[in-house]
């Protein structure tokens, strides 16, 4: 089952980067929905389930509350080192452009993107239901993902085949990542505190990378709507689900 919501976020991803060349002006309604999605799985889903399975505590604070924020610094900090590492190439890239810094981003987006599918795989590993939520906010952000995986090798000066292989890997990534799972079962405590540390960083890209995005140019009542609408949407899940 992993394996084949896997391959939802790989159709998911290759439509992202499909966009990227056809996006119009309702893209940022998609970004809007997608952020209310991720927000939900995390706070309803991920942080309950994590705290469940992960049980013990240190220094007085749950193990996965601890990885929680350690998986928000986290992605913060790669967040940080991409954006130092371009302006690094700032003055290249007004002359001619660093392809090697949109490779670069592209890159990390390939290994999130495995990561994700990781993901799924060990939330199915706790439940249907668990797997079910975590599946809805992977494959709603790997819209993004592929979107912004195309641009960054594009934007920097990469030639479009190049730009298409790095979308095709990031499209495949979650499928390997998930696959991965089928040949270990990961133990009760790990993988509460795996789910907490993905946790944190899936909302900080919801939190500082998809709803700024989808609020910076278009600050319209319909996209906020929409973001309520994802985080509604993945209660109504979690509820049926429990």
């Amino acid at each position: 089952m992993a394996v084949l919501v896997a391959l939802g976020a790989f159709l998911m991803t290759l439509a992202g980067g499909w966009s990227a060349h056809r996006v119009t002006d309702r893209r940022h309604l998609v970004l809007g929905l997608a952020g209310g999605l991720m927000l939900g799985v995390v706070g309803l889903e991920l942080l309950p389930e994590s705290l469940e399975a992960a049980g013990t505590e240190v220094y007085g604070v749950p193990a996965a509350l601890l990885l929680f924020v350690a998986g928000f610094l986290l992605a913060h900090l790669v967040e940080r080192l991409l954006a130092h590492r371009q302006a690094a190439h700032g003055a290249e890239e007004r002359n001619g452009r660093t392809p090697e810094v949109g490779l670069t981003a592209a890159t990390a987006m390939v290994g999130h993107s495995a990561m994700d599918g990781v993901a799924i795989g060990a939330a199915f590993q706790v439940g249907g239901g668990m797997g079910a939520a975590v599946a809805v906010a992977v494959v709603a952000h790997d819209f993004a993902d592929g979107f912004n995986t195309y641009t960054l090798t594009r934007v920097y000066g990469n030639a479009r085949r190049r730009a298409l292989t790095m979308l095709f890997a990031d499209a495949a990534a979650p499928v390997v990542g998930a696959a991965s799972t089928l040949f270990l079962t990961i133990p009760e405590p790990l993988l509460g505190g795996y789910l907490g540390l993905f946790g944190g960083a899936l909302l900080y890209l919801a939190a500082a990378e998809i709803l700024p995005e989808a609020h910076h140019e278009h600050p319209a009542r319909s996209t906020l709507l929409c973001t309520i609408a994802g985080a509604l949407f993945v209660w109504l899940v979690v509820g049926a689900a429990h």
